[in-house]
């Protein structure tokens, strides 16, 4: 395949790695002079090559605003780890939108969380209570509204929950940190009746996910404990993976 990314950082760069011979373009702020060089660089939509076969979103929810309807309305399809982004619904209804008038698909990656297939499937019966948990070492929530209640630096024992309430919220309060929230929301309950608790938390040091849930499937509960990426202590190396997945998953002919 011929791919596309949003970005050039951590993500950017371990999907690159991993498939060297499939990225051609990176879509980047400000590209830099470097002749025919392999990924090529661009800055905006209307460059893309028209071979380009896929598009992946490994940037953020600013990138994703950016160029997430120009992408979809030029008719490639696009794989995006930005989940968090679609709390908005007003931004959900223009990427349905672009997608429908280019004929161009959305692609949601699973992240930094697993079981969100046993949660499409138990959807489609009665979910009672889909309950999502997000906790990690104080250090992980700066740059966060969790500074706003809670002082991360002197927190060195113990764990303090700094948000309760619903997926949207969360996903529009904590933009880099809740596009695991917003998976679990978007598999399940949605993103009004989906539960969020997240918590700073002294005594561990990976970022640790959890999904509780019942129906008249039963119950489940799923707990990941997610190592980040060697050269980036705040992007989950399991998000990074799963956009490789994604890509994987589009080149065969056989896939769940």
């Amino acid at each position: 395949m011929n791919i596309a990314l949003i970005g050039n950082g951590a993500i950017a760069g371990y999907v690159q790695a991993a498939l060297p011979q499939e990225v051609k373009t990176l879509l980047v702020r400000s590209k830099k002079l470097l002749g025919e060089t392999i990924p090529q660089q661009i800055d905006q939509v209307a460059d893309l090559p028209r071979d380009t076969e896929l598009v992946v979103d490994c940037a953020g929810h600013e990138a994703l605003r950016a160029h997430g309807p120009d992408i979809l309305a030029a008719g490639f399809d696009l794989v995006t780890l930005s989940i968090g982004a679609l709390a908005d619904e007003e931004f959900a209804d223009a990427l349905r939108a672009a997608g429908k008038a280019g004929d161009a698909r959305l692609h949601l990656a699973s992240g930094a969380i697993g079981a969100l297939d046993c949660l499409r499937a138990a959807q489609i019966g009665t979910l009672a209570e889909v309950r999502y948990v997000g906790r990690k070492p104080p250090q992980g929530w700066l740059g966060s509204p969790a500074e706003d209640s809670i002082d991360l630096g002197a927190l060195t024992q113990g764990a303090l929950v700094h948000f309760n309430g619903t997926a949207r919220d969360a996903a529009l309060r904590y933009p880099k940190n809740a596009n695991v929230a917003a998976a679990v929301a978007l598999a399940g309950l949605g993103f009004d009746a989906t539960t969020v608790e997240l918590i700073a938390d002294a005594d561990v040091s990976a970022n640790i996910h959890e999904i509780h849930a019942t129906g008249d499937f039963g119950n489940f509960t799923f707990r990941i404990e997610g190592d980040t990426l060697p050269d980036n202590p705040r992007t989950s190396a399991l998000a990074a993976m799963s956009a490789v997945a994604a890509i994987r998953m589009r080149q065969h002919t056989l896939h769940f």
